[in-house]
């Protein structure tokens, strides 16, 4: 193999070597019984970003603004703590997050579809731990997602 098609691999990521190599992988949910697209399909990660940062800033609004009367340290421990209640429950009520919605995401169960607020709260604190978040399978699942056995689609 040449050092170029190494590095260029290796950059690329598994999916991109799969298929240079004829492999086929399908496409990202197929293995869930998901569709390709449209509503119902895996949500790609830039949605997901997006719809984090709008529940964050919503969040340090919520701390500094009706919590805090000024820019101090209390508002920096609450803002992640209304995060982790906002999520907890809003993905286990109604199945998705105020910034998801936004988005065009929700959270689902496999196999159920709806999120029991056990598996969310469990979901929730893997994402906090960040890691799993950033651990991702081939469907594009969050580790968090695949350990909390749920999923985020397109709505």
């Amino acid at each position: 193999m040449d050092n170029r098609q190494a590095i260029g691999s290796w950059l690329s990521g598994p999916r991109a070597a799969m298929e240079e190599a004829g492999g086929d992988l399908g496409y990202r949910g197929e293995q869930l019984g998901l569709p390709p697209q449209g509503p119902g399909s895996i949500a790609r990660p830039a949605r997901r970003l997006g719809a984090l940062a709008v529940d964050w800033g919503l969040c340090l609004l919520i701390a500094y603004g009706l919590i805090t009367d000024s820019y101090n340290r209390a508002a920096q421990v609450w803002a992640p703590l209304i995060l982790f209640a906002l999520i907890a429950v809003t993905v286990s009520t109604v199945g998705f997050t105020p910034g998801k919605r936004l988005f065009g995401l929700r959270v689902v169960a496999l196999g159920t579809g709806r999120v029991h607020p056990l598996r969310a709260l469990w979901r929730t604190v893997l994402l906090f731990l960040a890691l799993p978040a950033l651990v991702w399978d081939r469907d594009g699942r969050g580790l968090h997602d695949r350990l909390a056995g749920t999923v985020e689609v397109r709505i």
